[in-house]
């Protein structure tokens, strides 16, 4: 499997992107420097999320950036993504990862260090960890463990681990502080003024405490 940046996780959400679309909210984030993609969306048709998503995948491929879909294995695997993410009401890690195959990416969330452990033996290539802060964008984030408990699932987790949930310019670099490879986020950028512009400095915060931080 090819060798993922993690640093700058940016995944869309419809709702908080002010009414411009997944495509115009991940084409700004790719030119501020984002490092991966999630396609994540609730609401949608299949039809409509294979169109998307295509588009999507089109545009990520363009930036060299691999493009993620979240729950949907189907349309992850409809399109070509690179990967897919599963929480855990979702598929399971271990099925995700028979389906999907050796050569594309399966993400789990985690929220404990049982979540954890079980999604790196079932196969999980990253860790989603949260919520590390109180959120409104993810309804599903559940109540945040905070940075010790990210600190606490990092110290066993033998695969990258990326914070997430409420992670803004102020705190990021808290977060890889405590021992996460990047930051994933929706509100911060999806829901920003200027999109690109939120990219790059939360991308130079999160390079800077990186190289402050050896982990």
């Amino acid at each position: 499997m090819k060798s993922v940046d993690y640093t700058l996780y940016v995944l869309t959400d419809a709702k908080l992107a002010r009414g411009r679309s997944h495509e115009e909210v991940v084409a700004a984030a790719l030119r501020g420097g984002a490092t991966l993609v999630q396609y994540r969306e609730k609401n949608a048709s299949t039809r409509q999320m294979i169109a998307e998503a295509t588009r999507l995948r089109d545009l990520c491929r363009a930036y060299g950036v691999p493009l993620i879909v979240n729950d949907r294995v189907d349309i992850a695997l409809a399109v070509d993504a690179d990967g897919v993410h599963v929480g855990p009401d979702d598929m399971p890690v271990a099925l995700a990862r028979k389906l999907m195959g050796r050569d594309k990416i399966v993400g789990a969330s985690a929220g404990t260090i049982a979540e954890a452990r079980a999604a790196i033996a079932d196969g999980a290539d990253y860790l989603g960890v949260g919520a590390i802060f109180a959120t409104s964008s993810k309804a599903d984030a559940g109540e945040p463990i905070g940075l010790d408990g990210l600190q606490q699932i990092v110290r066993v987790s033998t695969i990258p681990v990326v914070g997430i949930a409420g992670i803004n310019a102020t705190n990021a670099a808290s977060v890889i502080r405590a021992g996460a490879v990047g930051i994933a986020v929706i509100s911060a950028i999806v829901s920003a003024d200027d999109i690109e512009r939120a990219t790059r400095e939360l991308k130079t915060i999160v390079e800077q405490a990186k190289r402050n931080f050896v982990h």
